[in-house]
């Protein structure tokens, strides 16, 4: 079993940066497809970023291309992701996922997760 744990969130001015990580308290994230989503007030839970272990398991959602990117870093057993040019619209509670058999990152955006962290809230305003 693998426990999350999201760091990073709070409040940035639009066009701004700041960076996630999702860290593992327990288990190891080297060979995991990561999943980071958020939801926002009122709105459902969407997918925004994944990475996998391979280059050509990757997505990142149109709203946030080009702006969000997600990394690793091994060792320090944790998946990060780098978010500019914020927007209010970017608004929400960030949440990281995985699961038990290394899906692929189309699986993991589609409900194929075991494990979620618990959130962290990031709010874009001036």
């Amino acid at each position: 079993q693998v426990q999350l744990v999201e760091s990073g969130g709070g409040l940035v001015q639009p066009g701004g940066s700041l960076r996630l990580s999702c860290a593992a308290s327990t288990g190891t994230l080297e060979r995991s497809t990561i999943g980071w989503f958020r939801q926002a007030p009122g709105k459902e839970r969407e997918g925004v970023s994944c990475i996998g272990v391979s280059d050509d398991n990757q997505y990142t959602a149109d709203a946030v291309k080009g702006r969000f990117i997600a990394s690793r870093d091994n060792a320090r057993n944790r998946v990060d992701l780098q978010m500019n040019s914020r927007k209010p619209e970017d608004t929400a509670v960030y949440y990281c996922a995985t699961d038990s058999i290394m899906r692929s990152c189309t699986a993991i955006m589609n409900g194929g997760t075991d494990w979620w962290g618990q959130g962290t809230q990031v709010t874009v305003s001036s």
